[in-house]
């Protein structure tokens, strides 16, 4: 378990590690960086899962499966909201099947957290879900991330995945997604990217965002601004928070 500064979430929980970029999205990547700091560090588990290039650290596609933290959320008993693979992608193609297998088994087994399933690959998240015969969990809440409109056809996909939860991540928003369908969406977070390097976000593709979550009846979470200090930037939309959770949130999940 890691305690996290992420605002949607209270824990992270890791049993995979590596990635690799799939979309410009993925440019400035925080787990990267955060990958190559713990390589330094000499961290067995992040050990030659990124390569430096350009003055970054880049994911070189390895992907380590630690089945040794498989069991950690057994032994949470609080109640949390739990962040799954924030340093990496559950449904990553270098991610068996049998594995995604063993983390629905042990997020069946403990109802009293609420597991974030964030990917980018949501087309291989409904294949895996629909041939293993997964069951659909109600504690279990299916994502995906879109940066702007080259990589909207993810919604389409992340609904074909049978799930009790939806969310997309609007994080980081390098573009306008004006015109994309929210149908189905329970959810949706939003944020400027942060870090050396991040791009800009428009307040009015925001705004945009806003307005379709009221229309589709979608929760809205503003995470933040970012920039290179997202400290300082905040995440004030129109002088307010939006902290907003799906309907589907448990009153018994702290908040």
């Amino acid at each position: 378990m890691a305690q996290t500064s992420i605002e949607w979430t209270d824990t992270t929980w890791n049993p995979v590690a590596g990635c690799s970029i799939e979309s410009d999205g993925c440019k400035f990547c925080y787990a990267m960086r955060m990958a190559g700091r713990l390589e330094a560090m000499g961290v067995e588990k992040y050990q030659g899962l990124t390569r430096k290039t350009g003055g970054r650290r880049k994911w070189n596609g390895n992907i380590r499966l630690d089945w040794k933290s498989l069991n950690a959320p057994l032994n949470w008993k609080k109640p949390r909201r739990v962040f799954v693979n924030s340093m990496s992608d559950l449904f990553h193609p270098a991610v068996s099947a049998e594995f995604v297998r063993e983390v629905w088994r042990i997020m069946g087994e403990t109802p009293r957290h609420t597991y974030q399933i964030l990917t980018k690959r949501p087309a291989r998240m409904a294949e895996v879900l629909i041939s293993t015969q997964l069951p659909v969990l109600a504690n279990v809440w299916l994502g995906t991330s879109v940066e702007d409109k080259r990589v909207a056809s993810r919604l389409d996909e992340l609904r074909n995945a049978p799930g009790a939860t939806r969310f997309v991540s609007f994080e980081p928003l390098i573009g306008s997604v004006a015109g994309v369908s929210l149908k189905n969406i329970d959810w949706a977070i939003v944020g400027g990217e942060s870090g050396p390097g991040a791009r800009p976000m428009d307040a009015f593709w925001v705004d945009e965002i806003e307005s379709m979550c009221r229309v589709s009846g979608t929760a809205f979470f503003f995470k933040q601004w970012g920039g290179r200090n997202k400290k300082t930037t905040g995440r004030l939309l129109n002088g307010r928070t939006f902290d907003e959770m799906p309907a589907t949130f448990g009153a018994e999940t702290p908040t």
